[in-house]
């Protein structure tokens, strides 16, 4: 079956973040929202038709998770991943930084020491502050266009308090999907340090085909057993309303003092929903996200094009999975709020600001390009007029 990505779909008054929230989040209502990191592009059919027919079963009580569940998810991962995992591993978050947060207060003590890689999804400095827990920040290494992890620096950083790393695999938002030899390294120095892994593979299946995808926790059984991997279909297929995320704990300790404590708040519960759209988008979702993938290849390469072609002072970080990108606009000269101010008030579009995702973050923007074709050609027309009025200096 073909599907048609190109469709422009209103989502407007649907009480959406991305286009109804602009008012709240950015102070305009009238730009191009490319925000926020979900798809403008609808589920796949297969995952509709399993939610209209549970909404038509009229009763949405108590649920727990069936051992299709579980069945659905080890096939996936095996089947995309090739990952074998056991379904006594498997537990349950209604998303990916709920988990983390828990995972915070039931593996580790306040004032703990806690390391991000930044420039990384702005949610980990929030959570681990909330919970009472320090960042150490790890910063990744750019040159010549490329992130990598600085492990010299993340070796010197280390103490006995150090407690957590938090690795965002693909790295969101400089797009990089991590090499066996990187997550190798890196994990031969968080057993040497006793550091657990936590995971962050939210986008693990939006990987452009060039590249794979590779959990740190499948490399050993060493890994296995200090990493806790955290996914879900949301990003995937769209579905982030439906609250399901995946925690994959292969140690049993660590697992029990988790579920313990989502026990203990009353989030272990599955909802009739969350069932049926993770269990449809796993068994009958591949062709659609197959299709997907080269949609969204198809728009990173026309942003590629145009800014080579039209707007050569912004460059493209290129990204080897998510439909996030990461873009350069240092060479405009403009501070942290002058750049914030031209893309609302200039181009009249609304990215996630570089700044946001800490350290490393300042002259850059994250453009979600999850979109129809015709939604990128008019954002990037819109930049391209921005910069164009500016004068020679860049501003």
């Amino acid at each position: 079956m073909k599907y048609n990505f190109d469709q422009e779909i209103n989502r407007m008054k649907t009480a959406c973040d991305k286009w109804d929230g602009l008012e709240k989040r950015f102070g305009v209502n009238d730009v191009l929202p490319m925000w926020v990191a979900d798809m403008d592009f609808m589920a796949p059919p297969a995952v509709i038709e399993a939610l209209m027919e549970r909404v038509e079963h009229g009763i949405y009580g108590y649920t727990y998770h069936p051992s299709s569940y579980f069945e659905t998810i080890v096939d996936w991962v095996s089947r995309r991943h090739q990952w074998s995992i056991k379904k006594e591993w498997i537990t349950h978050s209604p998303g990916v930084i709920p988990a983390l947060a828990l995972l915070l207060r039931s593996l580790t003590q306040p004032g703990d020491k806690i390391i991000v890689q930044s420039p990384v999804y702005h949610q980990f400095f929030r959570v681990i502050e909330s919970q009472g827990r320090t960042v150490v920040n790890n910063p990744l290494s750019f040159k010549d266009g490329r992130y990598t992890m600085d492990f010299a620096d993340l070796e010197a950083q280390l103490d006995p308090s150090v407690k957590m790393l938090i690795l965002c695999s693909p790295h969101n938002p400089v797009g990089r999907v991590w090499r066996q030899e990187e997550l190798m390294r890196l994990g031969e120095i968080c057993l040497k340090n006793n550091i657990l892994i936590v995971s962050d593979e939210i986008h693990f299946d939006l990987v452009y085909k060039e590249y794979k995808q590779i959990p740190i926790a499948s490399i050993s059984e060493a890994l296995a057993q200090q990493t806790i991997t955290c996914f879900s279909p949301s990003k995937t297929f769209n579905i982030w309303g439906v609250q399901t995320a995946v925690v994959i704990i292969p140690n049993r300790d660590l697992r029990e003092r988790y579920n313990r404590e989502i026990n203990s708040i009353g989030i272990g519960s599955a909802t009739p929903f969350g069932i049926a759209a993770l269990e449809s988008a796993y068994r009958f979702g591949e062709e659609w996200l197959d299709q997907l993938m080269d949609y969204l290849k198809g728009n990173v390469d026309f942003v590629e094009s145009y800014l080579k072609n039209n707007i050569p002072q912004i460059k493209l970080i290129e990204p080897e999975g998510t439909y996030l990108l990461w873009l350069d606009f240092r060479e405009l000269g403009f501070n942290m709020e002058e750049l914030d101010q031209f893309m609302l008030q200039k181009a009249r579009l609304a990215l996630n600001e570089g700044h946001i995702f800490g350290p490393g973050g300042e002259g850059f923007m994250r453009m979600n390009i999850a979109c129809p074709r015709a939604t990128m050609e008019k954002a990037l027309l819109q930049l391209e007029q921005a910069v164009k009025q500016l004068s020679p200096t860049g501003k």
